[in-house]
């Protein structure tokens, strides 16, 4: 017994050692890695540190914003690192950066507050699992990165400490240096002068002349847009030429969006600064328009040129053009797809490396790829799907344009091969619109894919009186006499059944193409039957009834005969 408390006392020893020395450890690690050294008198002192709390990143940032909302700009710069300024002018001009930097965050910041940590060491909660930093001490936190004339400038926070006092959050010195440029690309315009006070009011996060001026504003793009989409029109129909032409008239809607979204950027760049909220929604909304618009002008004028190709080179598609015809149009429906792709990921790199995207985004997109394989796969399942099928039928080519197939009971023509569905045509001119996952899951029959031929045949029923010799001739004459009709070799009849009602004759021709062979097999129908109907009425099926008779006396031979003659005649 007294070994068993001597060791769980021991036990307990170590394990207290063991945990006072990793919160030695820790604390060690955390005074050398989580704040940067400052000398003494690198940092301002405020008078009454009471007021000025700087011991977390939402801290400073919150009652920085605070201050500066009260007009308390001189106590708002001590959350300034002005270190980097002569200690004789940071009086003077800690006030007016604090200012400036506060109406800076106002136009261009939309503060995640949620996101901005609350812990003396900025530490990431380890539910973040995804993020690198996760469990470990940051020293500086970046808030907002912005290019102006092809450089970066950023907003961001840092952790200093100076020799016997705590460490505290502050604006970097980097950032202090990006002031007066930040504020003169994003500060208030000439205009914001004249607007009253009133006017100013902070409405639902909008000032009140920001909620008059957006629909203003939005009702003037609007305007715009109609008016390049008008001119474009009218320029188009003055172009002698067809392809360009085709493709400005195509061009018109994309065109109009990427004036709409240019004049907008304008606007924001020059005439008007809103606040944070309504400027990071607008800019990304705007390049997002702006590129997409280009990428569809690019994708219209690709189509306006291939289709031109298409109608000089192949022309019309059916079963009646050639193997290599119909490939050669099936390849140039692959080109647009592979250009489609490419444009798309050229706009998805151009709109990522414009937001600044690529920097937080990279690792956790990298770290969680395996989740947003799942995700994606569960989500884009079906699109997904019918994208990688209609890429495998544009590889493997088991239909091409042009190709003529039966497809659950419809005779049609492959007209379209899309990203994720097919268009097809039937003979009546009908569309049928099947998604490509579920059409390559499902048997069909190609009539093209070795040549257009086709063996048609055409089936009559008729009595069985009817002479199939008589007829084998008269169809021999009939199809070498129609000039649709190939390859005479081929031609062929056969007595295919026979029923208690009658039999069943099938006749068989050689074809072009299946169109062809349709109206072909139509018209030697036709002539059959009025063959048949001018000269052998009597083939066609005939009804016979079975009568019941009394039984015939013996020895009445004479009787007998007469009545099996009459009943003859009757059934006839």
């Amino acid at each position: 017994m007294r070994r068993i408390f001597f060791r769980l006392g021991l036990y307990l020893a170590v394990m207290t050692i063991t945990f006072l020395a990793a919160a030695q450890m820790g604390q060690a690690q955390d005074s050398g890695g989580a704040w940067y050294e400052v000398e003494s008198g690198a940092l301002r002192e405020p008078e009454n540190t009471q007021d000025i709390q700087r011991r977390t990143p939402r801290e400073t940032v919150r009652k920085f914003i605070a201050l500066t909302k009260d007009g308390q700009f001189e106590d708002a710069a001590h959350y300034l690192n002005l270190s980097d300024l002569p200690p004789e002018r940071q009086a003077e001009d800690g006030p007016r950066l604090a200012r400036q930097l506060a109406l800076v965050i106002e136009r261009q910041l939309w503060i995640d507050w949620a996101g901005l940590s609350a812990r003396p060491d900025a530490m990431l909660e380890t539910g973040t699992s995804n993020n690198a930093l996760a469990g470990k001490p940051r020293r500086d936190i970046g808030l907002k990165m912005v290019e102006l004339d092809g450089q970066a400038y950023e907003i961001r926070l840092g952790r200093y400490k100076a020799p016997d006092r705590d460490a505290v959050w502050l604006f970097t010195p980097q950032t202090v240096q990006n002031i007066p440029a930040l504020f003169d690309a994003f500060g208030p315009r000439h205009f914001e002068r004249y607007i009253p006070d009133k006017l100013t009011v902070q409405l639902g996060g909008l000032r009140a002349w920001e909620w008059l001026l957006i629909p203003v504003m939005l009702a003037a793009l609007f305007g715009l847009g109609w008016l390049v989409w008008r001119l474009v029109g009218f320029f188009a129909a003055r172009v002698s030429r067809q392809l360009i032409r085709q493709a400005i008239e195509r061009s018109r809607f994309p065109l109009a969006m990427v004036a709409v979204a240019a004049a907008a950027q304008i606007m924001l760049e020059i005439g008007v600064s809103f606040s944070g909220p309504a400027t990071t929604l607008l800019r990304p909304v705007l390049l997002i328009v702006m590129v997409a618009g280009i990428g569809i002008t690019a994708l219209k004028i690709v189509d306006a040129i291939l289709d031109r190709i298409t109608l000089g080179v192949v022309g019309d598609i059916d079963d009646t053009r050639s193997l290599d015809e119909r490939e050669l149009y099936t390849s140039i429906y692959a080109i647009r797809r592979v250009i489609v792709l490419l444009m798309v990921s050229i706009a998805v790199i151009v709109v990522l490396a414009r937001l600044n995207l690529f920097g937080s985004l990279g690792m956790s997109l990298l770290a969680s790829a395996g989740v947003l394989t799942v995700l994606l796969g569960i989500a884009g399942q079906a699109v997904l799907g019918n994208i990688m099928a209609s890429l495998q039928i544009a590889l493997a080519k088991p239909i091409r344009i042009g190709d003529s197939i039966l497809f659950e009971g419809n005779w049609a023509y492959v007209e379209s091969i899309f990203y994720t569905f097919l268009r097809l045509r039937t003979w009546d001119e009908r569309r049928i619109i099947v998604p490509v996952k579920y059409f390559v899951s499902q048997p069909f029959e190609n009539w093209s894919v070795k040549d257009a031929r086709i063996l048609k045949t055409i089936t009559i029923f008729l009595d069985h009186r009817a002479d199939m010799e008589i007829l084998r001739e008269v169809f021999f004459d009939i199809a070498k006499a129609d000039d649709d009709v190939i390859e005479h070799d081929k031609l062929f009849t056969a007595i295919t059944g026979h029923f208690e009602a009658g039999q069943e004759m099938s006749f068989y021709a050689m074809c072009p193409d299946p169109s062809t062979g349709w109206s072909t097999s139509m018209r030697l129908r036709e002539k059959l039957l009025k063959h048949i109907r001018e000269e052998h009425p009597e083939w066609w099926p005939q009804d016979r009834v079975e009568l019941d008779r009394p039984p015939r006396k013996r020895g009445d031979g004479r009787d007998a005969a007469l009545e099996d003659k009459n009943a003859s005649k009757d059934n006839e």
